[in-house]
């Protein structure tokens, strides 16, 4: 599968940067989701083969806006889809580009977007490959389609709950109320799901109107990328795969 334009900024400082600020995000999530937007948006831009400028970037899964300004800095027409009322709010941010809505059902006309992306969203439902199918769906003939998510076999795959959940989902969620004395923000089973490389793979390759064009680990640097070919090692070691189509068809 060829490289696309994100792999030159793919590096080992990128990713030791992105490890470091993660240790932010329940004690300052603003700091922590401030960095992995201005991420988001040049992974973004590069993985489109045309400028953002005045092009429609669609958010599914926009959270509470802190990815908002990273794209209209780049000249973008943000807008965002986000089911939970709270999370939306839950930073006191302006959401006059945002909309509650399902992923899996997105109030939007087919090919009205120029780029629907997804980051790190599709571990929090039980129906992913549903609203990559919507994500599909929206984008115009020769958009592009990005989908990012935390694979459930790698060590972030229990998010907040460390890695016990290699012990078992449920498991881990008892250890961490046990230990916190509170749910874990990402319950299992309720609002986070093991997900697989294989599952979205499968999914990208049996598009009937999209082609899978880049797979590759949204956070290890460069030299890492081929791991995502070995199938099991994958799960594992390639911790978030980004997938990226292309939407096809006449324009």
């Amino acid at each position: 599968m060829p490289d696309n334009g994100f792999a030159r900024h793919a590096t080992w400082s990128r990713a030791r940067r992105l490890l470091h600020e993660f240790g932010y995000e329940q004690t300052r999530p603003e700091r922590f989701y401030s960095a992995l937007a201005q991420d988001t948006a040049l992974l973004v831009a590069t993985c489109h083969d045309a400028p953002l400028t005045g092009a429609v970037v669609l958010d599914v899964g926009g959270g509470p806006g802190f990815f908002a300004d990273a794209f209209t800095a780049r000249g973008a027409s943000y807008l965002s889809v986000e089911p939970d009322a709270g999370e939306m709010h839950a930073a006191g941010l302006d959401h006059r580009t945002g909309i509650r809505a399902q992923g899996q059902h997105l109030p939007l006309r087919t090919g009205s977007v120029d780029v629907a992306y997804s980051s790190n969203v599709a571990e929090h439902t039980d129906r992913p490959w549903e609203m990559a199918d919507e994500l599909v769906r929206v984008t115009r003939p020769g958009g592009t389609v990005i989908i990012s998510y935390t694979l459930w076999w790698g060590p972030f795959g229990g998010h907040e709950m460390g890695l016990t959940h290699y012990l078992g989902g449920h498991r881990a969620a008892r250890m961490y109320t046990r230990r916190h004395g509170r749910l874990p923000k990402n319950l299992y089973g309720v609002s986070l799901f093991p997900i697989t490389a294989q599952a979205g793979l499968r999914w990208a390759r049996a598009q009937p109107d999209a082609r899978l064009v880049a797979a590759f680990p949204r956070y290890l640097p460069r030299w890492a990328w081929p791991v995502v070919r070995v199938p099991v090692l994958r799960e594992a070691a390639a911790t978030n795969l980004v997938m990226v189509l292309k939407k096809t068809g006449a324009r």
